[in-house]
């Protein structure tokens, strides 16, 4: 019998749930109107787009560079010139 209590972490959470959650973040710094929270929000500008770069490149990797465009909303070239490194 295990005496394991379950945690937030037990599961890994759903693409769905990590949007949500960012949302609110983003949400709750933006209306503070703090320069603190204004650099806040630049720092996380600056990591999503970098991960941006990161995602596509893994998408493409695992499908193809059509399945990033398709995902983007864009062309082939214009994914793989955006995001190719």
């Amino acid at each position: 019998m295990s005496s394991h209590e379950p945690t937030p972490f037990d599961h890994e959470p759903t693409v769905s749930q990590l949007e949500d959650s960012a949302l609110r973040t983003l949400a709750q710094l933006s209306g503070r109107g703090d320069p603190e929270a204004f650099q806040a929000l630049l720092r996380i500008s600056a990591a999503v787009g970098e991960h941006l770069g990161i995602s596509a490149r893994s998408v493409a990797e695992a499908a193809s560079w059509s399945a990033v465009a398709g995902a983007a909303g864009t062309s082939r070239q214009a994914a793989w010139s955006r995001w190719k490194a």
